[in-house]
């Protein structure tokens, strides 16, 4: 299996994923897997396809969303 070498990962997000291993019971490497592993099985397109299937099914349900900008802002700024 082949290997991977990160190099100049920011002090503060190498102590995050510490802490995030820990609390998983898991080593960082192991817990880093986890994460490449998880997001590689991922395809970006399949997942755009399925929201916007949603979407088009809530529409035509006729429900409404609201626009969730403001409240975003809102909550950057607390």
């Amino acid at each position: 299996m082949p290997d991977v070498l990160v190099r100049n990962i920011d002090e503060k997000t190498l102590n995050n994923w510490k802490k995030r291993a820990e609390r998983n019971n898991r080593s960082l490497q192991a817990e880093l897997k986890e994460m490449i592993d998880s997001f590689g099985k991922t395809d970006p397109e399949e997942v755009k396809k399925e929201i916007r299937s949603s979407l088009e099914k809530y529409k035509a349900e006729g429900r409404v969303f609201s626009d969730s900008v403001e409240i975003i802002r809102e909550l950057r700024n607390r």
